[in-house]
C-alpha cells in the first residue's frame, strides 16, 4: 500500500514541511480573516491567554474587543464573558500541545537525520544537562513569581518564556541552536567532538542558572531561601530508589534492560528524582526543618495523595505521608518504559529510539528538577 509522501508525490521532509506551513498559514490567516472566533475564542482562549494570565500573576485573564484585561477576583473571572483564560491547562490546550509535540519531534527526526547524528547513545547522555537545565530555569521564574516580592528580575513580557509551556519552546530553541552549533563547530575542524561540546554547553547554561538560584538563597532575594538539606536528601533518595530498582531489574529480570543498557538506569534515576522530589516537597518539607509542606499542583500526584488519604488509616497515614505511592508509580512506569525498547528496536530505528528516550527521560526529569529546586530555595 503506498505511502501518503508516495501518493502526493514529496517525500517525507517535504510533506511534513509542507503540512506544517499549511497549518502555520490556517492559524494566521484565521486570526486575521476572523479575530474574534480563531485569535480571542481559540489560540489567546486556550494557548496565550492561560500563559498571560500566569504571567501577571492575575486569578484569570478576559478577552474582550481586543483587548486583555487581568482579574484578581474569583468571582469577578466567574462573572466575566468569555472568553476567559485561567493560569494552567485545559483539555484543549493538553490536545494542542500532544499534536505540537508529535509534530516537533517528527521535525528533529528529520534534523538529526540530514545531520547524520543522533544514533550513538552518547547523544542522549550530552543532552542530560539540558533536561536538568530546564528545571532549573523554570524556578527561576517561579522565584520571579514569589508572592510578596518585588525585586522580581525577570517581568512581563519576558517572564511568558520561563512559564509553561512556554518554556518547553524556550529549552527547546537553546538546546536546537547547541547541537547545530556543536555538529558545525566539529564539521568545520573547529573541534574533534561535538559531544563533548554539547555536553559543556549544557553544563554552562545550568551552571549559570543554579549559581543565580544559589546566590538568590543566600541573599534572600526574590524571597528565596536555601535548604541544602533538602537537595541532599532528594538526591540521595532517588540515587537509591534507582538503584535498588536497577537491582531488583538485573537480579531477577535483566531482558527488561538489555536494549537501552546504562541509558535505561538514567531514565529510571530521573523519575526517580521526579517522584522523591514529591515525597520530600509534599510530606517531609517541616521535618527537614525547610519550611511549610508544598501543596500538590499536578492532577497526577493530587489524585494519588487524595487515594492515599481515603485508603491509610490516620495514625499510619500520619507517619508516612500521602504522596509515597506517587514515587511506586514513577518507577514502575519507568520500568514498563525501558521494558519496551529492547535490541530489536534500537537495531531497526536507534535514531528514534534514543529521541524517544530523551523524550522519556525529559518528562521525568524536567518537573522532577524543577521540584527539587523549588523545595530547595522556598520558591
Amino acid at each position: 500500500m503506498a505511502t501518503v509522501a508516495e501518493r502526493v508525490g514529496l517525500d517525507p521532509e517535504r510533506l511534513w514541511g509542507v503540512g506544517v506551513v499549511a497549518l502555520l498559514v490556517a492559524l494566521v490567516g484565521g486570526s486575521l480573516a476572523f479575530p474574534r472566533v480563531v485569535y480571542d475564542g481559540f489560540i489567546w482562549h486556550y494557548f496565550w491567554g492561560p500563559v498571560q494570565a500566569d504571567a501577571n500573576s492575575a486569578v484569570c485573564a478576559v478577552r474582550a474587543g481586543g483587548v486583555t484585561q487581568y482579574l484578581d477576583s474569583a468571582s469577578a473571572c466567574a462573572a466575566a464573558a468569555e472568553p476567559v483564560a485561567y493560569p494552567g491547562y485545559t483539555l484543549v490546550s493538553e490536545v494542542g500541545y500532544m499534536v505540537t509535540l508529535i509534530i516537533a519531534l517528527t521535525g528533529v527526526v528529520f534534523l538529526l537525520r540530514r545531520l547524520d547524528i543522533g544514533e550513538d547513545p552518547r547523544f542522549f547522555f550530552a543532552l542530560v544537562p539540558f533536561m536538568f537545565f530546564g528545571g532549573a530555569f523554570r524556578v527561576v521564574e517561579d522565584a520571579n513569581d514569589t508572592p510578596g516580592v518585588a525585586d522580581a528580575l525577570i517581568t512581563y513580557p519576558l517572564n511568558t518564556l520561563v512559564i509553561s509551556p512556554v518554556i518547553y519552546v524556550t529549552v527547546f530553541a537553546i538546546t536546537l541552536v547547541a547541537v547545530v552549533g556543536a555538529v558545525v563547530a566539529e564539521r568545520r575542524g573547529v573541534i574533534g567532538d561535538y559531544m563533548k561540546l554539547l555536553f559543556g554547553v549544557g553544563s554552562a547554561v545550568l551552571a549559570v542558572t543554579l549559581g543565580y538560584l544559589l546566590w538568590a538563597g543566600l541573599t534572600g532575594a526574590q524571597g528565596a531561601t536555601f535548604y541544602p538539606q533538602v537537595l541532599l536528601v532528594i538526591l540521595a533518595g532517588a540515587t537509591v530508589a534507582a538503584a535498588a530498582t536497577w537491582w531488583l531489574i538485573e537480579r531477577f529480570k535483566p531482558e527488561i534492560n538489555a536494549g537501552t543498557g546504562r541509558i535505561g538506569l538514567v531514565v529510571i534515576w530521573g523519575h526517580a528524582i521526579d517522584g522523591v522530589a514529591n515525597v520530600v516537597g509534599l510530606d517531609w518539607m517541616t521535618a527537614l526543618g525547610a519550611g511549610n509542606n508544598l501543596i500538590p499542583k499536578h492532577p497526577v500526584n493530587k489524585a494519588v495523595v487524595d487515594f492515599t488519604v481515603s485508603t491509610l488509616p490516620e495514625p499510619i497515614f500520619a507517619i508516612t505521608g500521602g504522596a509515597w505511592p506517587f514515587l511506586l508509580v514513577k518507577l514502575v512506569a519507568a520500568t514498563a518504559v525501558v521494558w519496551v525498547f529492547d535490541e530489536q528496536i534500537f537495531e531497526e530505528s536507534p535514531r528514534y529510539a534514543i529521541l524517544l528516550l530523551i523524550a522519556v527521560l525529559a518528562v521525568g526529569l524536567g518537573p522532577g528538577s524543577r521540584d527539587m529546586l523549588r523545595a530547595t530555595f522556598g520558591v
